[in-house]
């Protein structure tokens, strides 16, 4: 019986999917101690054919896929659980890419009793080749696109509110249970949040490493920080205690612009308001983009960033605030 169990969620990952396996296969923990479990939202790309034909070249680490017909990502984690045999869960995503002592530091730490869940760093990189891509994977490692969550912009080691994926033990699920299949994102955090609400420690090592491949298109982005936004209401209404000061500020900074909007309608200094806002916050992205364009001597960052920055703030922000309003309405009905 394995040691270690990985699950992965997965839905139309042929392009990515190979690189994970051969970051998986190249890991110094033992092969012959690791199981791969991948939950498959049934996809269409051809994605089942790669897994396949990789596991029959790779023969010597142990590789299945079970079904997730629900096609979100709580209910693939779940699914994965319950076929798990390993001791401990190591949760990773088809779009990352694992550093070679992943495993092994992750089970280190466990061993340690560093935390009841343990991770690390993600390091972005672009989805796929040109200025859009390196644009939208910039924007997601810098401070003003994601706040100060540690796993994307470093730090020492200790405990935090959350880690991307994580590693812990099985019977942890005793403790807690299974993914929230009601939440279809923000998954990762609730379920930190259970445990920290039940007295155990979310541990961040930035030793723990892994590459995370970001969106490739301001389209795409846009739609994944609107599901973020309108699950992190959702969750925040079962644990109010977890919001933080900064994930105030996109819905803020959206419904300021939209009564000031409104509000110049019939105001002048509605209008004035609404201009200096627009510019300060212009000339905080300008900056940005700049200092990332000469950082990486990439000139098409000078746009890029403060678009992709925008997208993300924008799509967060009106998700939160169409999350709420829906909130709002079906109480009142």
């Amino acid at each position: 019986m394995p040691q270690v169990s990985i699950i992965i969620p997965c839905y139309n990952e042929q392009a990515t999917i190979r690189l994970l396996l051969d970051a998986l296969y190249a890991q110094v923990f033992a092969r012959s101690e690791m199981e791969v479990i991948i939950a498959d939202g049934l996809s269409t790309d051809g994605t089942r054919a790669e897994i396949s034909a990789w596991g029959i070249a790779h023969p010597d680490l142990i590789i299945r896929i079970v079904d997730n017909p629900k096609r979100v990502i709580p209910a693939a984690l779940n699914a994965a659980l319950r076929a798990a045999e390993g001791e401990i869960v190591v949760r990773l995503d088809a779009h990352s890419m694992p550093e070679h002592d992943y495993v092994a530091r992750s089970v280190q730490a466990l061993r340690e009793g560093r935390g009841d869940n343990v991770g690390g760093v993600l390091r972005i990189q672009p989805g796929a080749a040109g200025w859009v891509a390196r644009s939208i994977a910039v924007a997601a490692a810098h401070p003003l696109g994601v706040g100060g969550a540690q796993y994307r912009v470093g730090g020492q080691p200790q405990a935090v509110d959350t880690i991307p994926f994580g590693a812990y033990y099985r019977n942890l699920i005793e403790r807690i249970g299974f993914y929230d299949e009601t939440l279809l994102s923000n998954e990762d955090y609730e379920y930190n949040a259970r445990i920290r609400r039940a007295g155990g420690v979310v541990w961040f090592d930035p030793q723990i490493q892994s590459t995370y491949f970001a969106r490739s298109t301001f389209g795409k982005l846009a739609q994944q920080y609107w599901r973020y936004g309108y699950w992190k209401l959702q969750m925040l209404r079962r644990y109010p205690n977890t919001i933080r000061w900064r994930q105030g500020l996109p819905p803020a900074f959206v419904l300021s612009v939209f009564l000031m909007s409104l509000l110049a309608i019939w105001f002048q200094w509605a209008a004035w308001l609404l201009l200096l806002e627009t510019i300060f916050y212009s000339l905080v992205l300008a900056v940005v983009g700049l200092q990332s364009a000469v950082r990486v001597r990439n000139a098409g960052l000078v746009i890029g960033v403060p678009l992709a920055i925008a997208s993300m703030h924008i799509s967060w922000g009106v998700a939160f605030l169409w999350s709420f309003g829906k909130t709002v309405l079906r109480r009142a009905g």
